[in-house]
């Protein structure tokens, strides 16, 4: 899934989808220790997806605080 399709997921989906990446990313890392890895970039791939879920997620977390009037 690429950084567009994360727009559309509500705040529940994204949290099961960073729930779902860790998880990837943290086997990988395990893997990387014990066994040979084919594509070693997927580390940086998972991280990086990682990071575009955590972005929109803040991103739906600011529009609700400013529909709600409140600021930070």
């Amino acid at each position: 899934m690429g950084r567009g399709g994360c727009a559309q997921l509500s705040y529940s989906e994204l949290l099961s989808r960073r729930r779902e990446l860790e998880r990837k990313y943290l086997d990988l890392r395990f893997q990387l220790v014990v066994e040979h890895v084919d594509n070693k970039l997927m580390k940086r791939i998972l991280r990086r997806q990682i990071a575009a879920v955590n972005t929109f997620l803040r991103h739906k977390e600011l529009t609700e605080l400013e529909k709600r009037g409140v600021r930070e």
